[in-house]
């Protein structure tokens, strides 16, 4: 592919997952990785999307920065990253990381993705000071809902708790980044499904299908990611299996990973 830098003809010898099952026995916590933010994303997830659909000092846009993992991911495979957030805190946390990193490389902002000038303006204020147009891969890992609340800023998608609210405004917020992303190049949604009400709210379909609906892009892979080393969720033994057993629901130990094209 003529978007990384895979040697192909030593194709037996990499580590790229192509397949629509990821099994993960544990987090990678090497370097500057650490399970300290409950909505951080197993660095396996970018490491390999970066590695498959980019070359060395192209540009990575997070849109939901995080704790960093997508950032330390492409410090390591050295890429080019601006990352977007609505928690100050975090925003703090990540810059006290790369304290001793190159500011060249990398670009952290606080912004609220819903607001379009502002999100406007962050992005380009990253292009700028990176030397870059466009981004060449982008990553969306959103809350999930109302799961998690992060913050208490009122347009934090972490505070809806509606779901065709919630879908409504993840779709501005593809609207507002998207036309940051060069076309014909790739950009991957990491989201999971949540319990509400006595039932499985699958928020990843309607999300995945939300993109088709107002995108003109093509899904290019739907891979299912299982980590063993979920918290109490181990194992035959562990209290999720009691109280899964003592009631009529599934254990959640998936998330999805929507991979797609973007053709405008």
């Amino acid at each position: 592919m003529k978007f990384n830098d895979l040697n192909i003809d030593d194709w037996k010898q990499l580590d790229i997952d192509v397949n629509s099952l990821w099994l993960i026995n544990e987090r990678d916590k090497s370097g500057k990785h650490k399970n300290i933010y409950h909505g951080n994303f197993i660095p396996q997830i970018p490491n390999q999307l970066i590695r498959r659909f980019t070359k060395e000092n192209d540009l990575v846009l997070d849109v939901f920065l995080g704790s960093g993992t997508t950032l330390y991911e492409c410090e390591s495979l050295n890429r080019k990253f601006i990352g977007l957030d609505i928690n100050q805190t975090m925003i703090d946390y990540v810059n006290s990381q790369m304290t001793n990193s190159s500011s060249e490389c990398f670009s952290i902002h606080n912004c609220d993705v819903t607001n379009e000038t502002q999100t406007k303006q962050e992005i380009e204020n990253g292009l700028s000071h990176l030397e870059e147009k466009n981004a060449k891969l982008m990553l969306f890992h959103p809350p999930y809902m109302d799961i998690v609340k992060f913050t208490e800023n009122s347009n934090d998608l972490s505070k809806i708790s509606d779901l065709n609210t919630f879908v409504e405004t993840f779709v501005k917020v593809c609207k507002n980044t998207l036309p940051y992303l060069s076309k014909n190049r790739y950009f991957a949604l990491v989201i999971g499904d949540v319990y509400k009400n006595g039932e499985v709210v699958p928020l990843s379909l309607y999300l995945m299908q939300a993109i088709k609906q107002n995108f003109k892009t093509k899904l290019k892979g739907i891979i299912v990611k299982n980590i063993e080393g979920n918290k109490g969720k181990l194992g035959k033994n562990g209290i999720w299996t009691y109280r899964a057993m003592k009631s009529d629901y599934y254990i959640f130990k998936h998330e999805y990973i929507f991979v797609f094209k973007k053709d405008f």
